[in-house]
This record gives C-alpha cells, sequence and structure tokens, in this order.
C-alpha cells in the first residue's frame, strides 16, 4: 500500500512511504517526510484495513505527525488498473463504481482485487471522507476501433470486452500536459511520443493532445520487452509451450514474472543496471537482451511517428527513462534515420530531471520528463471532489 499526501493549494508533498509485504509474518512501513525524517519498521497488521490506520497513525502522530487530525484529509484518490469501457475519466466511488471494478477483476487478476481492498480500506478507516478512483487504462481510450481492436473474431469483443486498453495512463497523462507546457504547446496542439522505461515499459503516440496508439493491450503484457514481461510475442509461440507441457497458468506467470530482461539477459535480475554491469563484464546474454530492449522501442517509435505524422518530442520518463544515459543513448543511436541526435553533454547532464537531450539542429526534440503519477492521482481527486 503506497501513499503519499499532498497539501494542494501548493501542490507540496507532506509525506510519503509504502506498507510492504501485507499478508505475510512481517508487514514493513516506510514513513518518510521532505525534511529527511524517515521511519522503518516491522509492524503487525491483519490486513490492508490495519495497515491504512497505521498509515494514519503516523500522519497524526504528535511527534513525526504532518497534521493535527485526520479531519484535515479532504479526499483520497485511488490508481485502479482495469475500468474496462465503462470508466474512462476519474470517478467518485460508489457501489455501482466498486461494482465495476468487480466486473474487470478477469481483466486484471492481480490488480483490480488488491486496489479494490485499498479503496475499501479507507472506506473503513475514514467513513465519510470521499474516495476517487482513477483508472490506469483511461487516458488511453481515446484510441480509435482500428487502434484497439485485434483481428480476431468480432464476437470476442462484443461478448467479452477483448480489445487494447492500454496502461501506465497516468504516467502518459501527466507527462503529456508537462511535455506541453515545457514545449509553450497547448495541449491540444501536442504531438508527441511518450516512453514511459522502468520495470514495466510502455509508449503512447499523442496526436493533439489524445492518445491514438499505445503499446500495452488487454493486459500489461504487451508491447515492449520489460523486466519481467515478454512484450510482442507470435501468439502461436503460447500454444507451443503449452503443447510442451505447461499449463495457461504456468505459461502466464513464464511471460509476465521470467521473461523480459530476467529471462533473457540470464543473471538472475530484470534490473536494467544489473544488465548493463553484467555487459560491461563481457556477458554476451546480457548484451543480447538489451540489444533485444532497445530495438523494440526504435521500432515503435518510428511506427508512432508516422502514424502521429511527425511529433514535435519524444519524452522520456520512468526509472530507466529518467536515469539510465546509456539506454536513452542508444535508443537515440537508432533514430538517425528520423533526423534526431543525441547531445552527449545534455544526455550526461539529465539524469533524473526535466530537459531536452537533442541536439539543437534536429528536426525534432528527445526530452527527459520525471513522471509524477502520485500527483496526477491527487489532482483528478481535486477536480472531482471540487465540482
Amino acid at each position: 500500500m503506497k501513499f503519499t499526501l499532498f497539501q494542494m493549494e501548493d501542490q507540496r508533498v507532506l509525506a510519503k512511504g509504502v506498507f510492504e509485504r501485507l499478508g505475510t509474518d512481517s508487514p514493513n512501513l516506510i514513513y518518510k517526510r521532505p525534511d529527511g525524517f524517515k521511519f522503518e519498521g516491522v509492524i503487525k497488521v491483519p490486513d490492508h484495513v490495519g495497515a491504512f490506520k497505521e498509515i494514519c497513525a503516523k500522519l497524526v502522530d504528535p511527534e513525526n505527525g504532518v497534521i493535527k487530525s485526520l479531519s484535515e484529509i479532504g479526499a483520497i484518490g485511488h490508481r485502479v488498473l482495469h475500468g474496462g469501457e465503462k470508466i474512462t475519466a476519474p470517478v467518485l466511488v460508489d457501489d455501482k463504481i466498486k461494482a465495476v471494478i468487480r466486473e474487470c477483476f478477469p481483466l486484471g487478476p492481480l490488480h483490480n482485487p488488491a486496489n479494490l481492498a485499498g479503496i475499501e480500506a479507507c472506506e473503513a478507516a475514514m467513513p465519510g471522507v470521499p474516495n476517487v478512483a482513477v483508472f490506469d487504462t483511461q487516458f488511453h481510450q481515446t484510441m480509435p476501433p482500428e487502434a484497439y481492436l485485434y483481428a480476431i473474431p468480432y464476437e470476442y469483443y462484443t461478448k467479452y470486452a477483448i480489445r487494447k486498453y492500454g496502461f501506465h495512463g497516468t504516467s502518459h497523462h501527466y507527462v503529456t500536459l508537462a511535455t506541453a507546457k515545457f514545449l509553450g504547446r497547448k495541449i491540444e496542439d501536442t504531438n508527441i511520443i511518450t516512453c514511459h522505461l522502468g520495470n514495466g515499459c510502455s509508449m503512447a503516440a499523442i496526436k493533439n493532445g489524445k492518445v491514438i496508439d499505445t503499446t500495452m493491450g488487454l493486459t500489461p503484457l504487451e508491447g515492449l520487452m520489460m523486466g519481467t514481461r515478454a512484450g510482442d510475442m507470435d501468439p502461436a509461440a503460447v500454444v507451443r509451450m503449452i503443447e510442451l507441457g505447461s499449463t495457461p497458468r504456468e505459461v502466464d506467470t513464464i511471460l509476465n514474472k521470467k521473461s523480459g530482461l530476467f529471462g533473457v539477459g540470464g543473471i538472475g535480475t530484470g534490473d536494467m543496471r544489473d544488465m548493463l554491469d553484467a555487459e560491461e563484464k563481457g556477458n554476451e546474454q546480457a548484451s543480447l537482451a538489451i540489444k533485444m530492449f532497445v530495438r523494440r522501442i526504435v521500432k515503435y517509435i518510428g511506427a508512432y511517428y508516422v502514424l502521429i505524422g511527425g511529433p514535435e518530442a519524444i519524452a522520456f520518463t520512468g526509472g530507466i527513462g529518467e536515469f539510465s544515459r546509456p539506454i536513452r543513448r542508444r535508443i537515440m543511436a537508432g533514430l538517425s534515420a528520423l533526423n534526431i541526435r543525441l547531445d552527449e553533454a545534455r544526455n550526461e547532464a539529465c539524469f533524473g530531471k526535466q530537459g531536452v537531450i537533442s541536439t539543437d539542429d534536429s528536426a525534432w526534440k528527445a526530452i527527459v520528463m520525471p513522471t509524477d503519477e502520485e500527483l496526477m492521482i491527487a489532482k483528478n481527486t481535486e477536480s472531482i471532489v471540487s465540482k
């Protein structure tokens, strides 16, 4: 259970942290303030409700808290993975919205149940405080049917809602708004490619401020190669894996948790930093994994460049996009045909901070744009409860 408390008048972070390893024998709470104070320790809690109560206790603690009373909290925003086609904007949570979240359990079996548990934990601990759901899929719902439909019998869409939805929407939305502001453009005049690279990776083609295509699909598995996810592959390979003896559930686990950089690199981790270190020491398998990772990204940039009709910029975000200078360098090296080049000095200077990393004579810009999904959720929450 991750949390951030904002003072929305100036969008200032008052406290943040995470309650990790819930459901185990050693649930661990990390609570931090911007002034450097940090608490970390094992606190026995039975469930998400207990975890949220402990978080609240830290926020109002007389010595280390940041507010005097929980009554100062005006609303709670929640990241929810999947809203299907029924929810395409932030919404105030009520019984109908919770029913939709439950309906989408089959589309997000790992995330939606936990997301609903978080909402109900907050309702139990702070009755009467508005809860707002912000869906990871919502920003991508401007895609046209030719972008989101799969070329399978149409009834799979009409009966079972099998289609591309896209994810990381909160991040792509924040980065789109921030990049438009950085470029000095109105959002409706903004044409960019957003590139969220981390353990999970996705890209979006933004035309006139709206998503026209994105790499993730029915689930977050489609698209780019990721830390542990396979990304695009021939569906017949899945059938073959089952024929070779794996169950559908086992194949799902392999493709989501044992593939990507982790599966190809062979070094026991899917972390790009470890992969680059292994490559530097001569590990050819790690080097192959990195080449595959970069190639997918370059391929999608080329496709999205054409779909958009020539964007003004590509925005790199996420843990790899913001902090990995070597990966940005390799991606940019593959884009010379699109008349964009890397400025080495600028790339070195941009480590987790906003800035242009392309040369001045490039036809369009490459930008590093740190994401802030928590602030985006807070803004969306404020916009709903202030209506």
